[in-house]
This record gives C-alpha cells, structure tokens and sequence, in this order.
C-alpha cells in the first residue's frame, strides 16, 4: 500500500504459481474435456479402436475389407428398406458430416448477423448447437437458446437463417418434430421409456428445420382410394420430409385460402377422392356449391348427392336442407353422444362450397345473401358435432367477405397475394413463424401451409394434382347410392318434440317515438289542431 497525499492506492497481493503446476492444470483440463467428448460420442471413439486394432493385426487389409463389406451391406440394406437405412445409417452420418463442416464454420457469423446473439459480462453469447439431424430433404438443428430467449425470436428471422446456411426455406420448431413411434414387440417397454426420454418437453431448445432439397418441387400423384376412410387421417398431400400429410375431418370446418391459380381444386379434389370409398358405400354424402357454373366440379357429378351451380336460390334452399338436417340430429343426439359417428343409415354431410366469397359477399340479391350468411353461421357454430361439414374455398380472406372466418378451426394457406393475408386465413403470427405463402414461386401450384395437430407451427406440404382423367375414373368407379338425394326423409323421424314454456308477461311498454313527434303526427290526423 502507499500514500500520495489524500490518494491511498492499494495493490492486491499478487499469487504466483510454479510454472509446473499451471502445465499440470492445463493438461488436466484438456484430459477432462477429450473424456467428456469421448462419454458424447461413443460411436465414433468405437470405430476409431476398432480401425486401430485390425490395422495392427492384418495391416491395410484390415481397413479395406471391413470398408468393402460395410458398403455392400449398406447398399442392400437402402435397397430393401431405404427408410430405416436413413434412420439409423445414413441420417446420423450426414447428420455429423454437415454439423462439422457446413453449420459450425458458419454458426457464429449467422447467428449475430441474425440478431440472436446476447452480451453478458462484456463477452458475446451464442445459442448453443447441439445436434443434426439429417434425411433425405432436411437437416433438424437442435439449439439451446441463450437465457432469456424465446422461440418467437427465431420464428422471426426464419428466412434469415434459411438464406444465412445457402437455402431458401427453414423452419422453427419450439417442440421436437414428430411424435414418438408406436412401438410393438419383445422390446416395447424399454423402446417407449427411451421415446418418453428423448421426446420430453425441453423449454430451453429450440428447433431449426432447414430444408436442404425441396422434395415439393415434383407433382405429387393421387393416393390410392382406401375402400373405408379413416376420417381422423385422410392423405391428401406430401410433407416436406417425404411424409404424408392427413386431414383430420372429423367434427371440424376446413376454409382454404388461395389465389387464383394457387391450386384450391387440387385440395378439393384430393378430398374428395380420400373420401370416395365412403361416398360408393353410403359413409359419406357430399353436398356441392359451385358458383361457377360447375366449372370446377360438374365433371364428378356422379360423386355428388346434391349439387347446385346455377341458381343461388338452389344454393340458398341447399344450405337451408343442411340446416334442417342438422336440427335433426341434435334433437336425436342430444344426451346420447357428443360427436357424430357416421354410419351408412347416419352418413357424414360434407358440404363443399368453392369460391365461397360469390356467396357471402359478391351476391347482389341483398335478401338471399343474408340468407344464405345466416345459414352457413349456423353450421359452422353448431354442425360439426353432428356430422354436417363445411369445406369452403376462397380467395379474399377480409373480414368484410367472410366475417365468420374464425369459425373455421383447420385451416390452409396456398399462395396469397399479400403478407396480411397470411395471418388472415392461418392466424396471428402464423407468418412470422414461417408461413410465407405470399412469397409462393410460380410453380408452387398446390403447394400451402397448414397447421400440424398439437403444434402452432406451420408446416409447407404440396397436395396431390387429381388430373381430369383421374376425376372421371373417379366418377365412374365410386358413384354415389341412387337414393343418396333422400337424407332429408331423416327430418321426418319421430323425434321428441321440444318442451313447451308458457309465455311469459311483458309489462307494458310506451310508445319508442319522441313526443314531439307524436304531437306532429296527431296535428296532421285531427286537422291541423294538435290533441
């Protein structure tokens, strides 16, 4: 410590190590980290012992023929069941390789560019990667987050990472991708404790899906026709990891958004034919609206039970029939089930309407739109328990053309013609979290977003293209019952009738005139002399 006048300045006092002990101590760190690194990766410290090994005991050949034998078996095994070769062979090794040598040389220059990084105790914070996970169109990145972050910070800059690692799209996933498999057989138990361990809910990881191929850019053929629709899965579009995407119908409304030339009809259509097994047996009676003149669906006439394209009173008395038949099944319901079952004395009305904006808001007859407003707002509030479905195709989303649009809870997003449009049809935020159907290429057709069960993310799929040979094998090969017409007979069933409440007494009321203007009205009738 010294003195200098009033300023005391005081010096810790300095602890000096032997330079043998700070040699020691690094070379304990680093023995401890190669340790951990080899408890991380078991796999390849195996194959590096055994490389080792049979290279001391049989040299060169030693190395070449385990090679040569692990590549033919690989190749057998992506013969016979390529799936499970990308599973638990190829996926992992890509997987490794694109960590290595593609996302950690560009990580910390994306994730700052991107704004994702924090400053703590005058250092720079990055998100941590974890893992890579690859298959044949994506890489899964799995990432903890800095305290503090939220995955609404990486849903927002989705594109920037995508174009950061040299792709176009990406994706962000608060949850892990998928659901656990169901597991079967001698191994079950334990296979189901591993799935509920690696598929546990981890707030502070966050998932990047970068699509490496765009597996949408093919068309996609029609699926087969199941003789009995499964009506909580029905396939209608491939997924951008080569899956299935199913349509969950069952005691719901599905709207689909789409621009001119967006590809509605092939959603409509890959409906239709997931649903052509039910509609030949009876399970399944589809009620049609084309404001089109029947441009789009009067070539699969014979697939429908009802139908109307010209006349929008038809159209109007159609969805007043929905309405009655709806009516019906809840005085018959009522205290017995919850959601419908359909069966073939009991079918499922599925009432599709395309361009449905020529209904609700274009339709000069002020009177009959009204109607027909005040029809489709009963089945969609109350139909959906009772069998009666509405599947409605649209251009223009606003509020002022279908103002009960929240109504609809399974929703699809194809290319739009602007951002706000995308919140519109898909909900708040949903562009933010990586649905840009507004930025659609041109030969995107039939290629949307839609929400996957369980998660608020959005997911990009391309629906089968139901070409119109496709439509008239399909008209010609399930055509509906003859007396599929007569579901109306239903409303004729006894059914118990409704209690009768005696009338309750009004009290008096005065007149809702001003008085004023009741004095004017008496002076004229009396002539001129007011009472």
């Amino acid at each position: 410590m010294t003195t200098a006048g009033d300023l005391m300045v005081i010096r810790p006092r300095r602890l000096e190590l032997p330079l043998w002990l700070i040699a020691f101590g690094l070379v304990l760190r680093w023995l401890c980290r190669g340790l951990w690194w080899c408890l991380r990766h078991p796999v390849t410290v195996g194959l590096v012992l055994a490389g080792v090994l049979l290279y001391r005991e049989f040299g060169r050949s030693g190395l070449i023929v385990p090679l040569v034998l692990t590549g033919f078996v690989s190749a057998v095994w992506r013969w016979k069941h390529e799936a499970s070769w990308w599973a638990w062979c190829a996926g992992p090794l890509l997987g490794r390789f694109r960590q290595v040598f593609v996302y950690r040389r560009a990580w910390r220059e994306a994730m700052t560019l991107c704004g994702l990084t924090r400053t703590y105790d005058h250092r720079v914070v990055l998100p941590q990667l974890l893992r890579v996970r690859s298959d044949q169109a994506l890489d899964v990145l799995t990432v903890r987050m800095v305290r503090g972050q939220t995955p609404e910070e990486f849903q927002r800059v989705t594109a920037n990472l995508a174009y950061a690692f040299g792709r176009r799209h990406a994706r962000v996933y608060s949850e892990r991708p998928g659901e656990p498999p169901v597991r079967t057989g001698y191994w079950a138990l334990v296979l189901s404790a591993v799935d509920r361990l690696r598929y546990r809910d981890r707030p502070s990881l966050v998932y990047l899906v970068v699509v490496r191929t765009d597996a949408l850019r093919t068309v996609v053929k029609p699926f087969d026709v199941p003789s009995v629709p499964d009506f909580t899965a029905l396939p209608l579009a491939r997924r951008e990891d080569l899956r299935h995407w199913c349509l969950h119908l069952l005691a719901t409304h599905v709207l689909i958004g789409g621009a001119t030339r967006s590809g509605k009809g092939s959603v409509l259509w890959s409906l239709v034919r997931a649903l052509a097994g039910g509609i030949t047996s009876g399970l399944v009676r589809l009620w049609v609206i084309d404001p089109k003149g029947g441009m789009e669906f009067a070539m699969g006439r014979p697939l429908f039970a009802r139908f109307a394209c010209k006349s929008f009173e038809a159209m109007a008395d159609l969805l007043d029939e929905a309405v009655a038949v709806m009516r019906e099944r809840q005085t018959r319901l009522a205290g017995a089930v919850r959601v419908h079952t359909p069966t073939e004395a009991d079918p499922l009305v599925v009432v599709v309407i395309d361009e449905m904006a020529a209904l609700t808001a274009y339709l000069q007859d002020v009177e009959l739109r009204k109607r027909i407003a005040s029809s489709l707002g009963l089945l969609l509030s109350q139909g959906a328990g009772v069998g009666v479905l509405v599947v409605a195709a649209l251009q223009d989303p606003r509020k002022e053309v279908l103002p009960f649009r929240d109504l609809f809870p399974t929703r699809i997003a194809l290319g739009l013609t602007e951002a706000a449009q995308v919140d519109l049809v898909l909900g708040d935020g949903a562009r933010n979290r990586g649905a840009l159907a507004d930025q659609m290429p041109r030969w995107a057709k039939g290629v949307g977003y839609v929400i996957l069960d369980g998660t608020p993310e959005p997911a990009r799929v391309r629906f089968s293209y139901v070409s119109d040979d496709h439509i008239r094998e399909l008209a010609a090969d399930y055509p509906a019952p003859a007396d599929a017409a007569d579901i109306l007979a239903q409303v004729g069933r006894e059914t118990a009738d409704e209690p009768t409440r005696p009338a309750l007494p009004r009290p008096p009321r005065g007149p809702l005139l001003p008085d004023s203007l009741l004095t004017f009205l008496d002076r004229d009738s009396d002539g001129g002399e007011p009472r």
